[in-house]
């Protein structure tokens, strides 16, 4: 008897500190998953498809890394929804944003290489070689190339966080989500986005400068007087919209 009494005062003993563990735990996660539900909520219904995005000046593309000096696959499902998003008139201009923090290693000008033989004309096409992470393509879209209005292409799990970089950056933003399979390469990009999450609020709280800021670049609104004079000429890419959106 004397041992089962204290056996059951150690496990009272011991339920409180597993309450408390418990709890801690409990708090830890609802801490780590906050930021990713202000990105859900926050962005409403603005991420949407090709179909549903609506017209804006300008489309922006993420850059998603590459095989052997070609956009991967991810990149290459991007760049493709921003084709249709061109041959549909909704963007008159896109902006490529990437890594050429090397000189091994340029996703810019593969993703304009791959579009201009996709069929965009070249002049549409706008680079920008310190896009180093989403803040800083962001913050540098609205502060270097002057965009204020756009369409923000990437893959589903990666968009919300886009959308609400890009508006705190000052961009009015519409998001396509591009889908992708549900295997490894697609989990293991939703499961970074957990930590992205966290590093979103903070850029979008403390809104630093781009690694790389820099003067301003006039290719988005040269691109877009291009596509203004071909739409007055009955060229293509006259229909998606004013130049409102780009200062």
């Amino acid at each position: 008897m004397a041992r089962r009494a204290v056996g059951f005062g150690r496990r009272l003993r011991r339920r409180p500190a597993q309450r408390r563990l418990f709890q801690l735990v409990t708090l830890g996660c609802s801490l780590a998953l906050a930021p990713s539900a202000w990105l859900w909520i926050s962005a409403g219904d603005r991420v949407g498809t090709v179909a549903s995005a609506p017209s804006a000046p300008v489309a922006v593309v993420f850059g998603a890394g590459l095989f052997d000096g070609k956009p991967s696959p991810y990149l290459a499902h991007r760049l493709d929804a921003a084709v249709e998003l061109y041959e549909r008139q909704k963007v008159r201009a896109i902006l490529v944003t990437g890594d050429n923090g090397r000189t091994s290693y340029d996703e810019t000008d593969a993703m304009r290489r791959y579009l201009v033989e996709h069929g965009v004309p070249e002049v549409r096409v706008v680079g920008d070689y310190a896009g180093f992470d989403t803040w800083d393509s962001c913050t540098r879209a609205h502060r270097v190339f002057g965009v204020d209005r756009a369409v923000l292409v990437s893959q589903d799990f990666h968009v919300r966080r886009a959308l609400a970089l890009c508006e705190a950056a000052g961009i009015e933003s519409y998001a396509v989500g591009v889908p992708e399979v549900r295997d490894l390469t697609w989990l293991y990009g939703g499961f970074r986005e957990v930590p992205g999450a966290g590093k979103a609020l903070l850029n979008a709280w403390l809104r630093p400068d781009p690694l790389f800021l820099g003067p301003r670049e006039p290719g988005v609104p040269r691109a877009l007087e291009d596509a203004g004079a071909a739409g007055a000429g009955g060229g293509a890419g006259g229909g998606a919209g004013s130049g409102a959106g780009v200062r």
